[in-house]
């Protein structure tokens, strides 16, 4: 205070304002950005998100969480009593390693998220995908036309008019949807046949994987997840254009059937079967079914054993989508002694930071 004395200062101020600290933890990481002084170096800057504050910390804690998710192996853990012979094997626990479950809502395939996550799926660094209606039918569609960048303010009327769709800041053509309805239509005739003359029993992740195979485009999340086997659920598949497709169907061909109760069943063992001490993942971008999904499956096995969300919702309102870790540790979605991380951002941004600090990096080492 220029111009005063302390001492003149009133001491109930004084102990207001003045208040003595505690000594700070040893070890304690003190707060340090990056230093553009000198040659950019973008891995010291990336490196120094951890020490940044704020959801730039968070993304740090989010690389350590996926990293340790990666390199988890059977061989890090003691054998237990009652492990069976084959699990007490060494070489079989150096190769048993972390199930990780990876979801992601509609409007993150219709950016260029889409690229990251076929990264992802062609090198087969993910187990299980679950998505909405929308992030199967949008990657199909991209195989087919493009989607395009717009503004977020264009008015809703006059791009009704002139036949496109916006997301976002993204627009989708009309037209898009009719090579759609074209390309989809055989094949749901196909499957109707199947049905009827083989018996085959349709499943969501059933119909997927053949929508996958039939597309026959590498850039595809879908083409590589049903060419490396990888599963993926959608328990609101009719959520959607795919949903109004298989609408049209019925009065065209009718008969058509999906089993949803039988992907329930198959994606809660895809974590129930993976019992201790083996561990799963689980990787969410955004909310919603895609989110719930995958919590609600390990549930059945007493929680994920490690878990990375990025999304902008919070948890205010309730919903699941914006839920802390914490709340699904409550419901036994998440295991107690884990330590989840929740990014509140755009995935846009944030998750292309983490593949290159994670997985990227892990795909380099193994080439």
């Amino acid at each position: 205070m220029e111009g005063v004395a302390v001492d003149d200062a009133p001491k109930s101020a004084l102990d207001a304002v003045l208040l003595k600290s505690v000594d700070m933890p040893e070890g304690t990481p003190t707060v340090r950005g990056y230093d553009f002084e000198g040659a950019l170096d973008l891995q010291a800057m990336l490196d120094t998100m951890l020490t940044s504050g704020f959801q730039a910390t968070q993304l740090g804690r989010a690389v350590n969480e996926v990293n340790r998710m990666i390199r988890w192996r059977l061989a890090d853990e003691p054998i237990e009593d009652d492990e069976k012979e084959e699990e007490k094997d060494p070489a079989f626990r150096a190769a048993c390693r972390c199930k990780i479950f990876l979801g992601f809502t509609s409007n993150l395939i219709s950016s260029g998220v889409r690229e990251q996550l076929r990264f992802l799926l062609k090198h087969k660094m993910i187990d299980v995908l679950v998505t909405t209606a929308g992030g199967v039918e949008e990657d199909l569609i991209k195989a087919l036309a493009p989607t395009y960048l717009g503004e977020f303010h264009l008015k809703g009327a006059e791009l009704r008019k002139q036949g496109l769709n916006r997301i976002g800041n993204l627009i989708v053509p009309n037209d898009n949807y009719c090579k759609f309805e074209d390309w989809i239509m055989p094949i749901l005739d196909a499957m109707r046949r199947e049905q009827d003359e083989a018996g085959t029993r349709w499943t969501p992740s059933k119909v997927i994987r053949r929508l996958g195979l039939e597309i026959r485009d590498e850039s595809s999340v879908l083409y590589w997840a049903a060419k490396n086997d990888i599963p993926v659920y959608c328990p609101a598949l009719t959520d959607g254009s795919i949903g109004d497709m298989m609408y049209f169907h019925s009065f065209k061909n009718p008969g058509l059937v999906v089993d949803i109760v039988a992907d329930v069943r198959a994606m809660n063992d895809e974590a129930r079967l993976v019992s201790r001490p083996k561990k799963t993942g689980m990787l969410i971008l955004g909310g919603g079914v895609a989110k719930h999904h995958i919590n609600n499956a390990n549930l059945m096995r007493n929680g994920a054993d490690f878990s990375v969300s990025i999304n902008t919702a919070q948890e205010f309102d309730g919903s699941d989508s914006g839920a802390k870790p914490d709340e699904a540790v409550s419901w036994g979605k998440i295991r107690p002694e884990a330590t989840p991380v929740k990014v509140c951002a755009d995935a846009t941004l944030m998750f292309p930071l983490l593949i290159a600090q994670t997985f990227k990096k892990h795909f380099e080492a193994k080439k």
